[in-house]
């Protein structure tokens, strides 16, 4: 439920008491949890089985170190990625937990002292891999001590019907039978309601607590360019984010390495990883990559990375993936910290026929179907004329209640829409009079009016549409075709060798009473930096606290991130924290990092305004814990300024010409940061309460949904934000 100012004031000092509250701050130097967490938390303490799909950012990994931290015995993390595991518990070590790793990478000296603190009840977390889990001595160990509880990571690998299924996860099944009294929670990023299913039954989790958080990123923007130059696209855009960190994909190795190579010979510090290298020179990479020493890793779609990194900028496509469950995932390396990333995806057609080979080559009839249904909806996704962030959840079965998203190109209108109806006619009536019985090149053929032998045979060059497209390139009819799958006008068989028939809604656009639009790849000109919801910031401070990050992090021989995140760092940037006090403050900073760490970035902080005296910070600005810097947005600061002079949102709206709802949008983000609104000054208190009542009961709403729960949708997208806004931040 969204609690009303008065509630949130008695939270505080609720929060306080509650050692879930303490250890959350003490641990990880968090003062509230992300959505979801405290409920799954409470749950695995209570001894309940939980199956979670949460996605990439989502706060997965506190979710089951804070609770093994809190309960007696160890916690079994069982993750399938040996090359993060070092990693992973790094950064729990870094928080204060008593965290360690078991697999083949260690020495024989090594695994032994790991079990002995096994033995003797001195961790709270020991990672192993499922092969691990499958020896006999391993789980004679376990015997041997209380478990907590066991954290499954990365549970659609124990799925068929998963993107990344791994034979060994179904040794996991044991667990319940070998111990039957300790809980299981199970995590994912990625799960379709098939899957989800799936997994929980092939793991015998036991009516278990499910959590389905929104798949939504809004951090992300997502963007698709028409492939034309893979490598020379990747370079421009790569040197519009100079600086930042990224991960390009490619699909063979041979692409891996000519990408890595030509980024490296435009001066760019890039890496190639891939299965065909040496193990040796796979974690070189990597740990030059997580260690900043590197700025972009080129990668195999295919092999697992293990990347773990918050700061990740940018994530590229430079081929289409094989399904939409891979590509989100995959997607999701970037922006771990909140802050904004790109995700750029190159698409062009000739991938479609690589991927279509593949899958030919599968003799099992019902995964061959499978794998072209994947292949199909990743081509709509890369050819839909919509709202990708509402393609994307859509595919996971939510539903997204806002307009548009704008944080993707078509969205952000960095994409133009043409009138092809005319074109959509003569596609749909060649596919028509050809019976539906045969696939794209065939229709494009015969619209193009090619001279086949099999067009000749079947008297198709006989047909009213033959030669009725030949003004215009094979390419752009295939295009044309795309977009009427894409938008539901017509759709593809998935058998071995597919053909394309007319929908039902076809007929709207053969009679003239439906319009369709194609996409024209338009490049954008912004850049991440034109928008987005950065911490607004010192730079020159953030960059400063970066290198001492990166020293400090070398003497450690641990990844920067394990310190503290860019997001930590921003903060700092904004706030100037130069005590012991203020440094406590800042998000991400814990008891144990403050000792760790804490004076050494007080020191740089002090530094940098004894050499700045320009710079004066807002001598409040570190001391009240939870407020926020205002996030560098300008159209946002300009709403300010009129409300300020006391206008309303309808008022604002005409001014600006934007919809209420783009308003109420700023107007929450002032709020978030602290910029004083008097809410009943933007509605009547009678109408606010009403929808406040909307919102008891209810965790963490989406707008649709409080919308939905009004009397004839009485309420409006807008007032529900604000109301929302006004909740969560109390402000009044």
């Amino acid at each position: 439920m969204m609690r009303t100012r008065d509630s949130a004031s008695c939270e505080g000092i609720a929060s306080a008491r509650d050692p879930l509250y303490a250890a959350l701050r003490e641990l990880f130097g968090f003062s509230a949890f992300r959505p979801y967490q405290e409920e799954i938390i409470r749950a695995i303490m209570e001894q309940r089985d939980a199956f979670v799909v949460m996605p990439t950012g989502g706060g997965k990994s506190l979710c089951y170190q804070l609770p093994a931290h809190l309960m007696p015995g160890v916690c079994l993390v069982i993750s399938p990625l040996i090359s993060l595991m070092k990693d992973q518990v790094d950064a729990a070590k870094a928080s204060g937990l008593r965290a360690d790793f078991l697999n083949s990478s260690q020495t024989g000296k090594a695994r032994a002292e790991v079990a002995a603190r096994l033995a003797e009840g001195q961790l709270d977390l020991l990672y192993a891999s499922p092969e691990r889990f499958a020896m006999p001595d391993f789980k004679a160990a376990l015997d041997a001590v209380p478990l907590s509880f066991v954290a499954i990571d990365e549970a659609h690998c124990i799925s068929e019907w998963g993107h990344d299924f791994r034979p060994d996860y179904l040794n996991l099944a044991e667990i319940v039978e070998r111990f039957p009294r300790t809980p299981i929670a199970a995590f994912t990023a990625t799960a379709t309601l098939k899957v989800q299913q799936d997994i929980i039954n092939k793991l015998g989790l036991r009516r278990p607590f499910r959590v389905r958080a929104s798949f939504n990123r809004p951090n992300l923007y997502y963007r698709v360019l028409h492939k034309t130059d893979a490598e020379g696209q990747i370079l421009k855009f790569i040197r519009s984010h100079a600086g930042e960190q990224g991960i390009v994909y490619r699909t063979t190795r041979k692409d891996v390495e000519s990408t890595a190579s030509l980024l490296a010979s435009h001066g760019i510090k890039a890496l190639p990883y891939h299965a065909g290298m040496d193990d040796g020179a796979r974690t070189l990479h990597q740990e030059a990559f997580n260690r900043d020493e590197v700025e972009v890793i080129v990668a195999t779609i295919a092999f697992g990375m293990g990347i773990d990194k918050s700061n990740v900028r940018f994530v590229v496509h430079g081929d289409l993936p094989k399904n939409i469950e891979g590509y989100y995932q995959e997607t999701g390396r970037a922006g771990r910290d909140g802050e904004p990333a790109q995700c750029l995806l190159l698409f062009g057609r000739s991938d479609i026929g690589r991927i279509r080979y593949f899958i030919d080559q599968v003799t099992d009839e019902e995964a061959r179907s499978h794998a072209l249904h994947c292949m199909n909806d990743m081509v709509r996704y890369g050819s839909t004329h919509g709202c990708r962030r509402r393609h994307l959840l859509a595919y996971f079965g939510e539903t997204y209640g806002e307009p548009d998203c704008g944080m993707c190109d078509v969205c952000a209108g960095t994409v133009e829409k043409m009138d092809a109806t005319r074109d959509a006619q003569i596609a749909l009536s060649a596919i028509v009079r050809t019976g539906g019985r045969f696939g794209i090149r065939h229709i494009i053929d015969v619209l193009t009016g090619a001279n086949t032998r099999k067009i000749r045979d079947l008297a198709h060059d006989q047909i009213k549409t033959f030669g009725a497209g030949r003004d215009k390139a094979k390419q752009h009819w295939r295009s044309v075709i795309e977009h009427l799958l894409a938008q539901g006008y017509a759709h593809q068989t998935t058998d071995r060798y597919p053909v394309i028939r007319p929908a039902e809604r076809a007929r709207s656009v053969l009679h003239g009473d439906a319009r369709v639009s194609i996409l024209k790849p338009v490049e954008p000109v912004t850049t991440r930096r034109a928008r987005g919801a950065y911490i607004a910031c010192n730079e020159a401070l953030f960059t400063e606290l970066r290198m001492v990050r990166k020293r400090v992090a070398d003497e450690q021989g641990v990844p920067p991130f394990v310190i503290l995140s860019d997001r930590s760092l921003r903060e700092m940037a904004a706030r100037y924290p130069v005590t012991p006090a203020a440094m406590g403050l800042i998000q991400g900073v814990g008891a144990h990092k403050l000792k760790r760490y804490g004076a050494l970035f007080a020191e740089a902080v002090q530094s940098f305004l004894e050499r700045n005296p320009e710079v004066e910070p807002d001598p409040h600005s570190s001391e009240v814990e939870g407020s926020r810097p205002l996030r560098r947005n300008p159209s946002c600061h300009l709403t300010g300024e009129l409300l300020d002079q006391g206008l309303p949102v309808s008022e604002i709206a005409a001014r600006r010409g934007l919809a209420a709802g783009t308003i109420a949008g700023h107007i929450e983000q002032l709020m978030e940061a602290g910029h004083p609104v008097d809410i009943d000054r933007l509605m009547e208190p009678d109408r606010r309460r009403q929808i406040e009542d909307l919102f008891e009961g209810t965790s963490s709403p989406q707008l649709k949904d409080i919308v939905d729960r009004s009397e004839d949708g009485a309420v409006s997208y807008a007032e529900a934000r604000l109301v929302r806004a006004w909740l969560a931040n109390c402000t009044g």
